[in-house]
């Protein structure tokens, strides 16, 4: 229910922790860091971690016409440590398992930026994530069980007003993918809803391990249920990986497929660019288990940093391995 913010100061820069209290917006000051530089990545850690930690409890749970609340399960491991496990073994829901998984990356990349900074630094933001945890239950508390806020707590929480920043820094905390998600396990069992959630995990952890996260060689991202690749100028050619529906009763599988853009307008045939176009399919890697999060991100990573090689996986054999890979090509459709 914080936004932080850095601000120079005598030749030092601050990192400032902005929040509601009554009815005033007020700051006081987290810490002091050398440079700006060293304080840039500490605030957009503790930007994200504010926003994935207070959203879901500011929220309804709508599912299935519902109206009930989200856990607060994950505001544990803001303090504690050993509670950061807990945020990759939940199978609530695919939307908040996939803030717990976001909020666990925020949580390891604080760690990376306090790394480079003095213990009383390290310190004082370790204070301000206890005091972060502490006001935001006590504010619950009142709401969920007319439990008194303690006196000497300034900072405010209203039920579906989060101050947090503008879109809480993650396109995952829009209503717009809220809502994509709750679709995507509509009519699941809880067994199937934890195989998704699963498959889940894994698809944003492979994702997030590879090169491709910062690739400016191609059009890379993640949405579930699957990964899109599209290098530039590569014959029109995509990658996806998908993975399995959980729905489906036959049981379907993880696939890794290269498709290929074909113009919608024929007269466009061979030009560089289409007006619009459908994808085509090209061949399908079908695989037998799951795949560990480490192939898909050598996959991906490959792909990344040698966007031409689409070209020659394109033309792999039935039987055959994407070269360079560990996965082996299981029909083709050319």
């Amino acid at each position: 229910m914080t936004i932080y913010c850095q601000h120079a100061n005598r030749g030092k820069t601050q990192i400032l922790a902005v929040h509601r209290s009554g009815d005033d917006v007020v700051s006081s000051t987290v810490t002091s860091l050398e440079s700006p530089d060293l304080a840039a990545p500490v605030v957009d850690a503790l930007n994200r971690i504010s926003a994935l930690a207070t959203v879901p409890v500011s929220i309804f749970d709508q599912r299935e016409g519902q109206v009930a609340s989200y856990p607060v399960n994950h505001l544990a491991a803001l303090t504690d440590r050993a509670a950061r496990v807990d945020l990759l073994t939940g199978v609530h829901s695919l939307w908040y398992e996939s803030v717990c998984l976001e909020l666990h990356q925020a949580l390891t990349t604080l760690d990376d930026a306090l790394a480079a900074v003095p213990q009383p630094v390290r310190l004082a933001v370790e204070k301000e994530l206890e005091t972060e945890e502490r006001e935001l239950r006590d504010a619950l508390g009142d709401y969920t069980e007319a439990v008194p806020v303690p006196e000497g707590n300034s900072r405010s929480w209203d039920h579906e007003q989060p101050f947090v920043p503008y879109g809480g820094g993650s396109l995952l905390l829009t209503n717009r993918s809220r809502r994509r998600l709750d679709r995507q396990e509509e009519g699941l069992t809880d067994e199937q809803r934890a195989a998704a959630v699963a498959n889940l995990r894994l698809l944003v952890t492979a994702f997030e391990r590879s090169s491709a996260v910062e690739a400016d060689s191609g059009i890379f991202s993640v949405e579930y249920p699957e990964i899109f690749a599209e290098p530039f100028d590569e014959d029109h050619l995509f990658l996806t990986v998908r993975t399995p529906d959980p729905g489906e009763a036959d049981g379907s599988a993880w696939d890794v497929e290269i498709c290929r853009w074909e113009p919608d307008n024929p007269d466009e045939e061979g030009e560089d660019e289409y007006s619009s176009a459908t994808g085509a399919s090209v061949l399908h890697c079908m695989l037998p288990t799951a795949p560990s999060p480490d192939d898909v991100a050598d996959l991906l990573s490959r792909l990344a940093t040698e966007p031409g090689i689409l070209v020659g996986w394109a033309e792999t054999q039935v039987g055959e391995l994407l070269a360079g890979t560990k996965f082996a090509v299981t029909s083709v459709n050319r």
